[in-house]
Protein backbone atom coordinates (compact mmCIF):
# COMPACT_ATOMS: atom_id res chain seq x y z
CA UNK A 1 0.00 0.00 0.00
CA UNK A 2 1.26 3.60 -0.89
CA UNK A 3 2.48 4.88 2.49
CA UNK A 4 -0.49 8.49 3.46
CA UNK A 5 1.17 11.97 2.45
CA UNK A 6 2.92 13.94 5.26
CA UNK A 7 0.71 16.52 6.52
CA UNK A 8 1.67 19.51 4.88
CA UNK A 9 2.41 22.81 6.72
CA UNK A 10 -1.02 23.97 4.74
CA UNK A 11 -2.98 21.17 7.00
CA UNK A 12 -1.19 21.95 9.89
CA UNK A 13 -2.23 25.83 9.84
CA UNK A 14 -5.53 24.65 10.48
CA UNK A 15 -8.05 27.43 10.92
CA UNK A 16 -5.27 30.60 10.88
CA UNK A 17 -5.51 29.88 6.63
CA UNK A 18 -9.45 30.06 6.98
CA UNK A 19 -9.02 33.76 5.57
CA UNK A 20 -7.39 32.46 1.81
CA UNK A 21 -10.51 31.04 0.29
CA UNK A 22 -13.05 33.37 1.90
CA UNK A 23 -10.85 36.50 0.78
CA UNK A 24 -10.71 34.84 -2.86
CA UNK A 25 -14.60 34.58 -3.03
CA UNK A 26 -15.42 37.63 -2.04
CA UNK A 27 -13.02 39.25 -5.22
CA UNK A 28 -14.38 36.72 -7.52
CA UNK A 29 -17.93 38.08 -6.20
CA UNK A 30 -17.05 41.32 -6.63
CA UNK A 31 -15.88 41.02 -10.24
CA UNK A 32 -12.46 41.50 -9.38
CA UNK A 33 -9.44 40.45 -11.35
CA UNK A 34 -8.32 37.43 -10.04
CA UNK A 35 -6.69 36.18 -13.42
CA UNK A 36 -3.20 38.00 -13.27
CA UNK A 37 -1.27 33.99 -12.85
CA UNK A 38 -3.91 32.62 -15.57
CA UNK A 39 -3.07 35.01 -18.49
CA UNK A 40 0.48 34.06 -17.95
CA UNK A 41 -0.12 30.55 -18.07
CA UNK A 42 -2.30 30.90 -21.19
CA UNK A 43 0.61 32.17 -22.74
CA UNK A 44 2.99 29.69 -22.11
CA UNK A 45 0.38 26.75 -23.54
CA UNK A 46 -0.81 25.71 -27.07
CA UNK A 47 -4.12 26.26 -27.78
CA UNK A 48 -6.17 23.57 -25.72
CA UNK A 49 -3.16 22.90 -23.90
CA UNK A 50 -3.40 20.04 -20.80
CA UNK A 51 -2.91 21.66 -17.74
CA UNK A 52 -2.62 20.72 -13.97
CA UNK A 53 -2.95 22.96 -11.40
CA UNK A 54 -1.22 21.62 -8.56
CA UNK A 55 -2.79 22.52 -5.48
CA UNK A 56 -5.75 24.18 -7.14
CA UNK A 57 -7.01 25.64 -3.79
CA UNK A 58 -10.93 27.46 -4.49
CA UNK A 59 -9.96 26.61 -8.23
CA UNK A 60 -10.28 30.21 -9.73
CA UNK A 61 -6.48 29.94 -11.86
CA UNK A 62 -7.68 26.47 -12.96
CA UNK A 63 -11.32 27.89 -13.43
CA UNK A 64 -9.88 30.73 -16.12
CA UNK A 65 -7.74 28.30 -17.93
CA UNK A 66 -10.49 25.99 -18.52
CA UNK A 67 -12.62 29.17 -20.22
CA UNK A 68 -9.73 29.78 -22.41
CA UNK A 69 -10.61 26.60 -23.84
CA UNK A 70 -7.70 24.37 -22.07
CA UNK A 71 -8.21 20.91 -20.94
CA UNK A 72 -7.54 21.32 -16.80
CA UNK A 73 -7.31 19.51 -13.76
CA UNK A 74 -6.80 20.24 -10.97
CA UNK A 75 -5.63 18.31 -7.73
CA UNK A 76 -6.43 19.51 -3.99
CA UNK A 77 -5.97 17.62 -1.00
CA UNK A 78 -7.92 20.47 1.29
CA UNK A 79 -11.55 18.84 1.94
CA UNK A 80 -13.04 22.50 2.17
CA UNK A 81 -11.04 24.19 -0.86
CA UNK A 82 -12.46 21.21 -3.24
CA UNK A 83 -16.12 21.64 -1.75
CA UNK A 84 -15.54 25.28 -2.31
CA UNK A 85 -14.42 24.69 -5.67
CA UNK A 86 -16.83 22.29 -7.30
CA UNK A 87 -19.22 25.05 -5.99
CA UNK A 88 -17.58 27.98 -7.42
CA UNK A 89 -16.74 26.23 -10.70
CA UNK A 90 -18.83 23.14 -11.57
CA UNK A 91 -17.10 22.60 -14.77
CA UNK A 92 -13.72 22.08 -13.23
CA UNK A 93 -12.12 18.84 -12.62
CA UNK A 94 -10.88 18.44 -9.22
CA UNK A 95 -9.03 15.38 -7.84
CA UNK A 96 -9.05 15.66 -3.62
CA UNK A 97 -5.78 13.75 -3.34
CA UNK A 98 -1.95 15.43 -2.14
CA UNK A 99 0.40 16.29 -5.23
CA UNK A 100 2.31 13.25 -4.10
CA UNK A 101 -0.51 10.96 -4.44
CA UNK A 102 -1.24 12.21 -8.18
CA UNK A 103 0.48 9.81 -10.50
CA UNK A 104 -0.67 8.31 -13.94
CA UNK A 105 -3.14 5.82 -12.58
CA UNK A 106 -4.59 8.20 -10.66
CA UNK A 107 -5.21 10.57 -13.63
CA UNK A 108 -6.45 7.80 -15.85
CA UNK A 109 -8.67 6.43 -13.58
CA UNK A 110 -10.21 10.58 -13.64
CA UNK A 111 -10.28 10.23 -17.38
CA UNK A 112 -7.51 12.74 -17.39
CA UNK A 113 -4.05 13.09 -19.33
CA UNK A 114 -1.13 11.57 -17.61
CA UNK A 115 1.42 14.00 -19.86
CA UNK A 116 0.64 18.17 -19.21
CA UNK A 117 1.88 20.88 -21.33
CA UNK A 118 1.77 22.95 -18.40
CA UNK A 119 1.60 22.34 -14.48
CA UNK A 120 0.55 25.47 -12.56
CA UNK A 121 1.82 25.43 -9.01
CA UNK A 122 0.92 29.36 -8.20
CA UNK A 123 -0.66 30.76 -4.87
CA UNK A 124 2.13 29.90 -2.47
CA UNK A 125 1.65 26.32 -2.96
CA UNK A 126 5.49 25.46 -2.12
CA UNK A 127 5.74 26.90 1.16
CA UNK A 128 3.48 25.28 2.20
CA UNK A 129 4.22 21.72 1.57
CA UNK A 130 5.19 19.06 4.55
CA UNK A 131 8.45 19.69 5.21
CA UNK A 132 10.98 17.83 3.86
CA UNK A 133 9.17 17.21 0.78
CA UNK A 134 10.12 20.41 -1.85
CA UNK A 135 11.64 17.73 -3.69
CA UNK A 136 9.82 15.03 -3.81
CA UNK A 137 6.76 17.15 -5.51
CA UNK A 138 8.98 18.70 -7.67
CA UNK A 139 9.96 15.52 -8.76
CA UNK A 140 6.47 14.16 -9.56
CA UNK A 141 5.46 17.22 -11.08
CA UNK A 142 8.42 16.97 -13.17
CA UNK A 143 7.40 13.17 -13.96
CA UNK A 144 4.10 14.88 -15.25
CA UNK A 145 5.31 16.95 -17.81
CA UNK A 146 4.94 16.37 -21.76
CA UNK A 147 8.78 16.29 -23.03
CA UNK A 148 8.50 19.79 -24.18
CA UNK A 149 6.08 20.96 -20.84
CA UNK A 150 6.63 23.59 -18.55
CA UNK A 151 6.03 24.43 -14.57
CA UNK A 152 5.22 27.86 -13.37
CA UNK A 153 5.58 27.98 -10.09
CA UNK A 154 5.07 31.59 -7.97
CA UNK A 155 5.61 31.86 -3.92
CA UNK A 156 6.73 34.28 -1.19
CA UNK A 157 10.30 34.29 -0.80
CA UNK A 158 9.77 36.19 2.34
CA UNK A 159 6.89 38.10 4.28
CA UNK A 160 4.48 35.16 3.01
CA UNK A 161 1.99 33.68 5.28
CA UNK A 162 2.57 33.33 9.26
CA UNK A 163 2.15 29.22 8.63
CA UNK A 164 4.31 29.31 5.67
CA UNK A 165 7.90 28.86 5.08
CA UNK A 166 10.55 30.80 4.04
CA UNK A 167 11.90 29.46 0.79
CA UNK A 168 15.36 31.70 -0.58
CA UNK A 169 15.85 31.71 -4.29
CA UNK A 170 18.88 29.89 -3.76
CA UNK A 171 17.55 27.13 -1.98
CA UNK A 172 14.30 25.96 -4.39
CA UNK A 173 17.04 26.57 -7.84
CA UNK A 174 18.91 23.79 -5.64
CA UNK A 175 15.86 21.48 -5.33
CA UNK A 176 14.11 22.52 -8.72
CA UNK A 177 18.17 20.97 -10.08
CA UNK A 178 18.04 18.11 -8.04
CA UNK A 179 14.37 17.33 -9.30
CA UNK A 180 15.84 17.24 -12.96
CA UNK A 181 14.26 20.34 -13.49
CA UNK A 182 16.01 23.72 -15.29
CA UNK A 183 14.93 27.16 -14.93
CA UNK A 184 14.40 29.22 -17.89
CA UNK A 185 13.10 32.43 -16.07
CA UNK A 186 12.62 34.19 -13.18
CA UNK A 187 10.47 37.30 -13.02
CA UNK A 188 9.03 39.29 -9.87
CA UNK A 189 5.75 38.76 -10.33
CA UNK A 190 2.65 37.60 -12.65
CA UNK A 191 2.50 40.59 -14.77
CA UNK A 192 6.11 39.96 -16.01
CA UNK A 193 7.60 42.38 -13.46
CA UNK A 194 11.53 42.17 -12.54
CA UNK A 195 13.13 40.07 -10.33
CA UNK A 196 11.66 40.58 -6.94
CA UNK A 197 13.31 39.88 -3.17
CA UNK A 198 9.97 39.23 -1.47
CA UNK A 199 8.09 37.19 -4.14
CA UNK A 200 9.18 34.97 -7.48
CA UNK A 201 7.66 33.65 -10.40
CA UNK A 202 9.59 31.29 -12.08
CA UNK A 203 9.32 28.97 -15.50
CA UNK A 204 10.74 25.55 -15.51
CA UNK A 205 11.37 23.20 -18.06
CA UNK A 206 12.45 19.14 -17.94
CA UNK A 207 16.23 19.15 -17.89
CA UNK A 208 16.24 16.78 -21.05
CA UNK A 209 13.48 18.55 -22.99
CA UNK A 210 14.86 19.09 -26.04
CA UNK A 211 15.87 23.05 -26.94
CA UNK A 212 13.82 24.90 -29.69
CA UNK A 213 16.49 26.11 -32.64
CA UNK A 214 17.24 29.33 -32.17
CA UNK A 215 15.93 28.91 -28.25
CA UNK A 216 18.10 30.85 -26.25
CA UNK A 217 16.75 30.43 -22.72
CA UNK A 218 16.56 33.77 -20.29
CA UNK A 219 17.59 32.70 -16.87
CA UNK A 220 17.43 35.54 -13.92
CA UNK A 221 19.03 34.64 -10.82
CA UNK A 222 18.91 36.82 -7.31
CA UNK A 223 22.58 37.85 -6.81
CA UNK A 224 21.99 37.01 -3.24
Amino acid sequence: MTEPSPPTRWARGGEANAGYALRFAELVEAGDDVDGEARLADALLPRGGRVLDAGSGMGRVGAALLGRGHRVVGCEPDAALVAQSRRTYPGLTVLPVDVLELNPAVLEAAGAPTGFDLVTCVGNVMIFLAEGTERAVLRRLRDLLSPTGRLLVGFHLEGGPTTSRVYPAAEFVADAEAAGLRVDLRLGGYDLRPVDPAYAVWVLSRDDAPAAAGDHRTVTHDPA
